[in-house]
């Protein structure tokens, strides 16, 4: 339905509006917003505006032909009070959200630099084995410092680059989320970095693999799972080669496929004879996987990656580290496109360990460009998600604005 141009003395609470000048020139956080008190109606009209538009669609009232106002004195004493709060608020909440914005530009750059790290590392375990685990176990200390030294740690939702090699963007996601789920499950510094070390090098067998059957996206022959079975054993054989890479470890990264159940690979291990490590490893790798299928057309998003694991894979995997994990990411984990109770669409970019119910979301409003997008926590937004979205049932606007991404990759920093 059409936008209808009205004059601001016939707005009522309960219109939904779209302010027709720029996003600097108001004091409100939006340029369209659902009118919910007088005094928003009030600031409106202070602003001197010949007209302001409605979405009759969007909105619970209708103008009315004749408006009773209050004496012009009284209102504009009070208005040009709250006009002032408002602009001193809009002016804080701009310097938060540069701050915002600064923070996750570096931690972008931290995960392009550990990226690297790990791309580098991979094809030196070969040739190199020792200078590449003397590499990684400095690359996982320094994330242990971050993820294990403080209170508060963020979960970042990173852009990385599509055309890049899933295993290098694997290795680090699943490194940084099973040192995350070590924090959660209260495990030692010295558990956390062998943890760490396992998830970084589990898939490195990878490399002995043919590429066709890595980036095969239809069902693999029964001969060529079985050689995609193999990388476990690879990735052991490759790492044996470094006498600095710890013995205890191997173990770890060998039993990355099995399950609780005795139902995985490579030697049928359930819960009772797995090394607690790997079922942590297996159970973060079996997250990501799902989010990232060898066909993309099966991917599924963070958050019903999530309800998978808990709902169908419930008896493959460890009972309490599998709420951990939820409890980690969150009800709605970063990479969630949702709606919210006022009807905006949003994408859920971080999440805060210490406070799980209220994640900082990206928001669509046209009235502003993608690279200026209000960003908001849920509670100081003052909304609730009213259902989670598919990025392949976004209008093609918003999703070029909010950007969802196909790879779902995450780092942290301390906040």
């Amino acid at each position: 339905m059409a936008k209808v141009k009205i004059h601001p003395d016939n707005l009522r609470i309960g219109m939904y509006v779209k302010l027709p000048s720029g996003w600097m020139k108001h004091p409100f956080l939006f340029s369209s917003f659902k009118l919910t008190n007088q005094e928003q109606v009030r600031v409106i009209r202070a602003l001197k505006l010949p007209y302001v538009l409605i979405d009759a669609s969007k909105s619970d009232a209708q103008p009315e032909e004749e408006v009773q106002l209050a004496p012009k004195e009284v209102v504009e004493a009070h208005t040009d009070q709250l006009l002032e709060q408002m602009e001193h608020e809009k002016s804080q909440r701009i310097e938060e959200l540069k701050q915002f914005r600064r923070s996750l530009q570096k931690t972008e750059k931290n995960f392009q630099r550990s990226l690297a790290q790990v791309r580098a590392l991979m094809t030196k375990v070969a040739s190199r084995p020792l200078q590449a685990v003397e590499e990684a176990q400095q690359l996982i200390s320094e994330m242990a410092d971050v993820i294990l030294g403080e209170e508060n740690v963020a979960l970042h939702l990173m852009n990385p680059d599509p055309q890049g090699d899933d295993l290098y963007f694997h290795s680090l996601n699943v490194a940084v989320l099973a040192m995350m789920l070590a924090r959660q499950a209260q495990l030692s510094r010295e558990q956390a970095l062998k943890l760490g070390l396992a998830a970084l090098f589990h898939d490195v067998g990878k490399l002995k693999i043919p590429s066709q059957v890595l980036r095969k996206t239809t069902a693999l022959s029964r001969p060529e799972q079985n050689l995609l079975n193999m990388h476990c054993q690879y990735s052991v054989e490759l790492l044996k080669h470094s006498d600095a890479f710890p013995a205890d470890i191997l173990p770890v990264i060998l039993q990355h496929h099995e399950h609780m159940d005795g139902s995985g690979y490579p030697r049928g291990l359930d819960g009772k004879t797995m090394d607690p490590l790997a079922q942590i490893l297996m159970l973060v790798n079996e997250y990501d996987n799902q989010c990232h299928p060898q066909n993309p057309a099966n991917a599924k998003i963070p958050y019903q990656a999530l309800s998978y694991l808990f709902k169908s894979m419930k008896a493959k995997l460890p009972d309490r580290e599998t709420k951990l994990l939820v409890k980690l990411l969150g009800v709605y984990p970063p990479g969630t496109v949702v709606m919210l109770s006022d009807k905006r669409v949003g994408m859920v970019i971080s999440v805060n360990t210490a406070d799980l119910l209220n994640p900082s979301l990206l928001l669509y409003d046209d009235s502003v460009p993608s690279t200026e997008a209000p960003m908001v926590t849920l509670k100081d937004y003052g909304a609730t998600v009213q259902k989670v979205i598919k990025p392949s049932q976004l209008p093609e606007p918003i999703a070029l604005y909010l950007n969802p991404r196909s790879r779902i990759s995450y780092f942290v920093d301390n906040t």
